[in-house]
């Protein structure tokens, strides 16, 4: 008869639990901080115990606001209320932040004047919505030993979009194709 153990393993911190930043209440262990209450007061430095116990009398937690300081800053508030305001102005920041895609555009090193031209134009309403471009010339088998074909149309292709466009990273080639990436030279066009 064949027995089975099963071993217990150390419980695991929950994953769902929010990655705290800042220290609260007893986890902060320098022994003098500098202690700003909730409406912005300073208290002076004090040693931590003694601001632990003003916390618990008015029934708000001490943060650790700024712990790189000499000596620390810990400010005596509501911690629920202070993640909030965190997690308010973090998604403010996202919310303004300007998202840049990048868009790709392949050639063939025989590519013709009229697809070539018909390229540019997307091109350039890509980079008028903001977005980057990364052009590249494919090359398939024996194409390879013609690559300055494809640098005189990466050339052109800078050339006609110089206007509205800055070069981000100049031509070179990645593997078995030859690559330049564009971005928009002004701001994001209004819709």
């Amino acid at each position: 008869m064949k027995s089975i153990f099963f071993s217990q393993s150390a419980p695991t911190k929950n994953s769902r639990e929010p990655q705290r930043s800042h220290r609260i209440n007893h986890e902060i262990k320098i022994p003098e901080i500098r202690v700003i209450d909730s409406d912005g007061n300073m208290l002076g430095i004090l040693p931590t115990r003694e601001a632990l116990k003003l916390a618990e009398e008015r029934e708000l937690d001490l943060v650790e606001i700024a712990p790189q300081a000499k000596p620390p800053v810990c400010k005596i508030i509501d911690f629920g209320k202070f993640s909030y305001e965190i997690q308010k102005k973090e998604k403010l920041a996202k919310k303004h932040q300007q998202q840049q895609l990048m868009k790709e555009i392949r050639f063939k090193w025989r590519t013709d004047t009229h697809d070539f031209n018909f390229k540019v134009r997307h091109a350039k309403d890509f980079l008028e919505d903001g977005n980057k471009v990364k052009a590249s010339v494919m090359f398939r088998g024996r194409e390879i030993t013609h690559h300055e074909i494809g640098k005189e149309l990466l050339e052109r292709f800078v050339l006609d979009l110089q206007d509205i466009a800055k070069v981000d990273s100049p031509i070179k080639m990645e593997g078995k194709n030859l690559s330049v990436i564009l971005s928009p030279a002004k701001s994001k066009k209004k819709s």
